[in-house]
Parts: C-alpha cells; structure tokens; sequence
C-alpha cells in the first residue's frame, strides 16, 4: 500500500529548478532512500514534503490525501515528522523538555492553562513527562533526561532530534542526513535506531551520502541529480545503473 506519494513536483526558484517534475512512491512499512549529489535537491524535496515550501507545482498525497501547501504543523498532525541536516534541538533545555515539546503537538493545554497551572495544564504534564521518559528509554537517552541538550555529545543530539520527532506520534518519518558528522560507532547505533524504528512499524524516508547506511537500510532508493529523478528501485538496482555512475563519477568514468 502506497503512504506518500509525490507527482510531478516542481520547486522552481526563478530560473532555477531545484526539484523538476519527481514522481515518487513510498510503499507504508518500507525504509526508502533519497540520495543524490549536493545540490541535487533533496532537501527541497522534504521542504516541500512537510509544508515548509511550496511547489511551483504537481502534488503531495499522503494515505490517499491531497496535503499539497499545507502548514507543517497540520502535516505534523496527520501523521509525518521529519529531522533537519542541521540539528535544531533547544540546546539550552533538558533533554526530556526537548522531548516534551514534541508530545504538546497533541495535548488539550492552552496558554491560560499554562499561565495558571490549571488541572488541564497539570493533567498533560504528567502524561508527557511520563511518555517523554519512556520515549528516552526507547532511543538509549533516559540516562540524560535531564542533562542540557548542549551538553550531549553529537551523536546523541542526532538520537535527541529523532525523539524529539517520535514524540508526535508518526507514521512516517524523514530523516535528513541522519548520519551526517558521526564517527563509525555512531553510525552503526543510529543505523541500528532507524532499523528498529521501521520494525516497529513506522515508514521512514532518508537522505544521507553515506552509502554504507543507504544500501544497508533501504528497501529502495530514489536518486536525484540536479533536481531530476535519474533513477529508482532496490539498492542493487541502483548501484550498477550507469546514469547513476555518471552523477557521482563523471562522464568519463562511465
């Protein structure tokens, strides 16, 4: 059964085209890859994927549902999370507040509860403190629960904006170079993270240039190059495909 799918999505940025006519289907339980070289537009892609641009033109679905130009946080609310290329905990609060935010997308507690500390304000807070600790548990972080996120070393920052991700409750969730700056060891934990999260029954979307990660991981993979869908199907597949070969290598090579 098909989750997502993207039909001839366009973003065009004047005269550039960042993202040109990509069709794509992701299959519910599958972990699906997105790679390409920079600038290829992958995290354009997920911009407009979570609300955070809008296409210059084609469609986003989501289990059937146009959620094309939708605001992020409605995209949130139905069911898709993503993490950013570019950490962005709130460094200066615990981990497990960091996770709590996360939780609020989907609690009853107004600002004048919150001003008052009302039995709704009171009620929401020993839920998700309680769910917060039991998510930290699930990713290897309840040791921390209270340290500053600043504090974290990088890969456990990564393993913090998962949870923090995880904390609204997806279906689906994107994953914008999950790996990126982590050491071998690091690498492998989060690797083990995003297969047991697929386990479990969430469908994840990932960009990441380590290929290890990506052709360990993924069920397929879509390669783009230069805004174009170049190339799609199972990690095998796309290894030996020679336009592929030519987006990484050169011409020449190929």
């Amino acid at each position: 059964m098909t989750l997502l799918e993207t039909i001839n999505l366009s973003c065009h940025f004047g005269g550039l085209k960042a993202v040109d006519n990509v069709s794509l289907q992701v299959g519910e339980g599958e972990i699906f890859g997105i790679i390409g070289p920079n600038g290829a537009g992958k995290t354009t892609l997920f911009n407009m994927l979570t609300g955070y641009l809008e296409p210059t033109s084609g469609h986003v679905r989501y289990r059937g549902n146009n959620i094309t130009g939708l605001p992020p946080q409605k995209i949130c609310k139905m069911g898709i999370a993503r993490t950013f290329q570019n950490i962005k905990l709130f460094k200066y609060m615990s981990v497990l507040d960091n996770v709590k935010i996360g939780f609020h997308i989907h609690t009853s507690t107004a600002l004048w509860d919150a001003i008052f500390r009302t039995p709704t304000y009171r009620r929401d807070e020993e839920v998700v403190t309680k769910d917060g600790m039991a998510l930290l548990e699930r990713v290897g972080l309840d040791r921390q629960a209270f340290n500053i996120a600043a504090s974290l070393p990088y890969g456990m920052q990564r393993r913090l904006e998962i949870a923090r991700a995880l904390a609204t409750g997806p279906s689906l969730l994107l994953l914008d170079e999950p790996a990126a700056g982590m050491n071998p060891k690091e690498t492998e934990d989060i690797m083990n993270l995003i297969g047991q999260l697929n386990e479990e029954g969430i469908t994840i979307v990932v960009i990441e240039h380590d290929m290890r990660v990506i052709m360990s991981l993924c069920h397929n993979i879509a390669v783009l190059d230069h805004g174009v869908k170049i190339c799609e199907g199972p990690p095998e597949h796309v290894r030996r495909h020679p336009d592929v070969i030519r987006a990484y290598l050169g011409h020449s090579v190929a």
